[in-house]
Parts: C-alpha cells; sequence; structure tokens
C-alpha cells in the first residue's frame, strides 16, 4: 500500500496570488475556506488536502502545474486522467482517486492501462475509417502525412528546438520582444551570409555554397521576416535540426526533408515569438490574437500558431487547438492541445465557424460549439487573404481558427461576448461526417460509417434517409 504524499506549496500559492492581483480574503473564498487557512498554506504551515487540491484545480487549470510537485503521483495523476474521459461519468474527488491508489494500486494501474488501450484503438479506428473512406491504401501513410503525424505525436512542442531558439533570440532581439529584420539581418551578415530583396521571385532562396539569400520584397511584411527568421534559425540551430530529424522514425527522404523544413519553420515561429515572452503577454493580452501580432510583429495566422505549441512543462499555456482550411474546405494545417481531434483526411464539419470564416474574409468569427462528447469549445475564426500580386493569379484564400474548452473561457477574451449559459446559443458540431455520431444532423454530406440508413421514398426530410441502428 502506497503512502500519499504532502504536497507543501505555499510559494508557489504566494506567487499566484501575487501575479493575478487577488487579495488573500478573495482568493480564500474562491476555494472555500478561510484567510487565515490560507495564510498558513502560504507560510508553509499546512499542506494541501486531497479536496483544496481539487478545489485549486478547478479554479486555477493552468496554474495547477506549477503548484504541484514537479515529480508528483504518477499513478494518481495517470488515474485522474483517465477517469476525467470526457466518455464516462464525472465527479469523483482527489481523495477518492488517491484512496483508490493507496488501497487499490493494482486495480489502479489495470483500468489505467485499459483507458490507454481504449483511447489507442478508439484512434486507430477513426484513422482506418478515414484511410478507407478517402480510398487510400489501408495503413499506408503519404510522406506529409507522416511529418504530420510526428508533431502531433510530439504534442507539436519540441523542447530542444524551442528553448534553443528562445536564446538566440535574446542573443539577437536584445530588450525587443522579438527580433526586427534589421537585427537579423545583421546577424546573418556576421555570419557571412549576403542578402539581397529582390521582386518576383521565390520568397526565399538560399544559396549555400556562395551563402547568399535572396528574398522577395513584394510578399506582405509578417512572410518576409518569417522567411528570415527561418534562414537565421536554419543556420543557427542546424546541428539541433539534423539530430531531431536522424532520431524520427520516418520512412522516406521526403519525409524527413519535410520535417526538416517542419522544424526551420517551428524554429522561425519560436525566434520571432520567444516562448515565456509571448506565453506571458499571452495569458496578459487574455489571447488577443491583433493585440499580440502587433507586440510581436508577426501575421494573425503566425501567432494563432505559436498559441497552439506553448506545451513546455510547468510553463504552458492554455490549452489550444489550431487549424487551416482552404476554400474547398480541406483542412491544411491542424493541432490540438484540447481533447478535439480533427479528422484526418477530409473536410471539417460544415456548421464549424471556420466555413463561413472563408466565405467573409477580414473579420473575426465567433462561435460556442459542443462535440458528440458533449465537451463545449471556444472558437474563433478570420478568413485571410494572400495576394499574387497579379491579375492573372488569384490570390490565396483561407481561413484559420483557434478555440479552447468552454472551461477556460475566462482566459479567451473572445468568450466575452457569449452566453455560455444558453443551450441555444451552442452549435452541435463533429469532426466529419463519416465518423459523427449524430443522427439529426440537417447538413450531413454522408452518413456514419458504423450505422445503417433508412431510405423512404414517400418522405422527404433535408436529409434524404434516417440514421438507424
Amino acid at each position: 500500500m502506497t503512502t500519499r504524499q504532502r504536497l507543501f506549496a505555499g510559494a508557489h500559492l504566494r506567487a499566484l496570488r501575487d501575479r493575478r492581483g487577488v487579495r488573500q480574503i478573495d482568493m480564500a473564498h474562491a476555494l472555500g475556506i478561510s484567510a487565515s487557512y490560507l495564510s498558513q498554506l502560504e507560510n508553509g504551515e499546512r499542506n494541501l488536502t486531497p479536496a483544496l487540491a481539487d478545489a485549486l484545480r478547478a479554479t486555477f487549470p493552468l496554474d495547477w502545474p506549477d503548484l504541484a510537485p514537479a515529480e508528483g503521483d504518477g499513478m494518481v495523476d495517470a488515474l485522474r486522467d483517465a477517469l476525467a474521459d470526457p466518455q464516462l461519468p464525472g465527479g469523483h474527488p482527489g481523495e477518492t482517486v488517491e484512496r483508490l491508489v493507496r488501497q487499490f494500486p493494482g486495480f489502479a494501474a489495470s483500468f489505467i492501462q485499459l483507458h490507454s488501450l481504449h483511447t489507442q484503438t478508439r484512434l486507430r479506428l477513426d484513422m482506418l475509417d478515414e484511410t478507407i473512406g478517402t480510398s487510400l491504401a489501408a495503413g499506408g501513410r503519404l510522406p506529409w502525412e507522416e511529418v504530420r503525424d510526428w508533431f502531433h505525436n510530439a504534442n507539436n512542442y519540441v523542447d530542444a528546438l524551442d528553448c534553443a531558439a528562445e536564446a538566440l533570440a535574446a542573443d539577437i532581439a536584445g530588450a525587443d520582444p522579438s527580433p526586427r529584420v534589421q537585427s537579423m539581418q545583421a546577424w546573418l551578415r556576421a555570419n557571412g551570409v549576403t542578402i539581397a530583396w529582390t521582386s518576383g521571385g521565390p520568397m526565399r532562396q538560399f544559396d549555400a555554397e556562395r551563402r547568399h539569400l535572396e528574398l522577395d520584397s513584394n510578399q506582405p511584411i509578417e512572410s518576409g521576416r518569417f522567411q528570415l527568421a527561418y534562414q537565421v534559425a536554419a543556420l543557427a540551430l542546424s546541428q539541433q535540426i539534423a539530430a531531431i530529424v536522424d532520431a524520427a522514425a520516418l520512412q522516406s527522404d521526403a519525409a524527413r526533408h519535410l520535417l526538416t523544413i517542419g522544424l526551420g519553420n517551428y524554429a522561425a515561429g519560436a525566434l520571432l515569438m520567444p516562448y515565456e515572452r509571448f506565453r506571458v503577454a499571452a495569458r496578459e493580452l487574455r489571447h488577443d490574437v491583433d493585440r499580440l501580432r502587433l507586440q510581436f510583429h508577426t501575421s494573425f495566422e503566425q501567432c494563432c500558431h505559436r498559441l497552439s505549441t506553448l506545451q513546455r512543462p510547468r510553463a504552458r499555456g492554455i490549452p489550444v487547438y489550431f487549424c487551416r482550411v482552404d476554400m474547398a474546405g480541406n483542412v491544411t494545417k491542424r493541432h490540438s492541445a484540447t481533447r478535439l481531434q480533427f479528422g484526418r483526411f477530409g473536410g471539417a464539419c460544415p456548421l464549424w465557424i471556420v466555413h463561413e470564416a472563408v466565405a467573409i474574409p477580414d473579420r473575426i468569427h465567433v462561435q460556442l460549439a459542443q462535440m458528440p462528447d458533449g465537451i463545449q469549445y471556444v472558437s474563433i475564426a478570420k478568413g485571410l487573404v494572400k495576394p499574387s500580386n497579379s491579375y492573372f493569379r488569384p490570390p490565396r484564400r483561407y481561413a484559420v481558427t483557434l478555440g479552447c474548452e468552454a472551461t477556460h473561457a475566462a482566459e479567451f477574451i473572445y468568450a466575452d461576448g457569449l452566453n455560455l449559459a444558453s443551450a441555444d446559443s451552442v452549435a452541435q458540431i463533429g469532426a466529419s461526417c463519416r465518423i459523427c455520431p449524430r443522427d439529426t444532423c440537417d447538413q450531413r454530406a454522408f452518413p456514419p460509417s458504423d450505422k445503417a440508413i433508412d431510405v423512404d421514398p414517400a418522405r422527404r426530410e433535408p436529409v434524404p434517409y434516417r440514421i438507424v441502428g
């Protein structure tokens, strides 16, 4: 039988209160304890009880990792996560979870393993279903799918590269929030690279033998700045990037080259938006993307993408999902640090706000939506247009979307105008029609793969069949 680890978090509690600007009596009220009890906790005279840990986790979900011990109690945390599965009935107090682990460690370990196997099986079935549905060879993955899955399995966070880019940004930017164009050009020239801004060529082209970099002067300033950051990161962090690619279990040279580019893009974003500076700014601005992009001189899409990478242990940002959708509804970029998972292939749910954003660009659309598992999300979407600089080449049109679970709405400025308590304001969406279980949706493209349909020629509804089974 294991013994419960006593948790003292006085310094972290006091730091949390100072950071939030909360009085001791107000924080005590929020936690349901007396001010004197909170004072004893902050002074290290009392340890956190399981019930109080539950209250802290519920009241300050983003700050809880900083309060919990770094080593943690692995089995307790794993069992708590397994029991939090939205498909299971909730309401398991922390004390109950700890008692289960102490008194029945074998059962707890078996339950955790069973839940892990269930989750893996569910994901594999979704992947297989989508693969069959798009007529791809069973189990086969194209190079860009391999790389997409690699980033997904890394939780879209590459610690060694992110930390190295953050240190590089500090050297180049100094006191500035983000490296300036002049500073990055000076760094490149100091490292023997000549630079030319020319009109009409590739966005970026680097001749390694001549150490000459050419950049298209016609591209938007944010894009040109990103390409400049890519080249700085590719040269300064080449050894780190090569080591990560060598260690990746990829099947083809094409996939390895794509991962190299993907890691270069990741490092460029981390250089322009250094982790801790960006994370602190995001929390202070409550994830107002427009204010963030102005502060770090980046584009709307670059900021949204960077927010999805804030997964550093004990310094995490708000868990968000991010994706990009083109005019045809194809999801061309996607990552989720939330429980929402996108369909691997094909288009996204037509009821998702991102499709409206493609049609009406340069406006932020906000939606409160619920997935079939019952979890609600606050989402924003914005349509973007990238110019082609020629009448004969249509501009690139797409939309990006960013969202968080509704439990984090207080940290997400876009939720301020939503009525989170109204069931009528919630859009019922799914991942994709092929794996969505909803049988009353009026905008289905086709029925779910695992259910039969009933067609009645004498009856017509918005969808010409009824889902049964």
